[in-house]
């Protein structure tokens, strides 16, 4: 193993364990039918949405799952070729 590896493995690690963390700070969505009806009034009425604790966590989430698959499917692709 070369120090590229370990770094990459390591990376790998931690941003696992970060989306681990991130994924469970965030709060449950299924409110059952008494939020199928008054989640229209939420989104429709919450213009600050986007500022919220709440909405800060899903977009660390979808970032760092994005580099999460790009760095897993870059590290497979070098692998498959160099060996």
């Amino acid at each position: 193993m070369d120090a590229g590896q370990i770094v990459v493995g390591i990376l790998l690690i931690l941003l696992s364990i970060f989306l681990i963390i991130v994924v469970l700070l965030q709060e449950s969505r299924s409110a059952g039918l008494s939020g199928a009806i008054s989640g229209g009034a939420d989104t429709f009425f919450g213009k600050s949405k986007g500022r919220t604790m709440e909405q800060k966590l899903v977009k660390f989430t979808k970032v760092g799952a994005t580099v999460f698959f790009v760095l897993t499917l870059a590290v497979s692709i070098y692998f498959m070729f160099k060996y």
